[in-house]
């Protein structure tokens, strides 16, 4: 049997915020909505199609030179995130993709939506990692990262 689906957030190999898709029960049903990544397709849900579709437009690097330009500086820098560790160099907790967006922003390089930056594996000791951002359909930059332990 299959589920049609509206996506609320980008699912990587399935499609984009927004779209009206359809998959297999069981994947919907363990993994797409306990995550609130989609929710269920009715005829009333139109409206919110279109507002997020909107929202997405807003939030945008609008053409490919601007998304060419911000893979460019995130080519020739590397953000520095300082993150709480104990005296191995593992972090308590972990590096969050908001946290690599708002350090992006702090270094002076352009504002990037947190959604659009993959992490794996996810970054949880101090040293130099990588990710990579989704800027533009076309255009995809690496994000290197280094990571220092906060003075106590």
């Amino acid at each position: 049997m299959t589920t049609k689906l509206i996506l609320t957030h980008d699912v990587t190999h399935l499609g984009t915020a927004g779209e009206v898709v359809t998959v297999k029960d069981g994947y919907a049903r363990n993994y797409l909505l306990p995550r609130r990544l989609a929710t269920p397709w009715t005829k009333g849900a139109q409206r919110q199609i279109d507002q997020m579709t909107e929202a997405r437009r807003r939030r945008a690097i609008v053409s490919l030179e601007q998304a060419q330009e911000a893979r460019d500086w995130l080519n020739e820098n590397v953000v520095t995130v300082i993150a709480s560790a104990g005296a191995n160099g593992r972090l308590f907790g972990g590096v969050t993709t908001a946290d690599l967006a708002a350090a992006v922003k702090e270094a002076g390089g352009p504002a990037l939506d947190r959604r659009k930056i993959e992490v794996v594996p996810p970054i949880k000791s101090t040293g130099r990692h990588s990710a990579s951002v989704r800027l533009h359909p076309d255009v995809v930059a690496p994000l290197e990262v280094d990571v220092v332990a906060a003075a106590r």
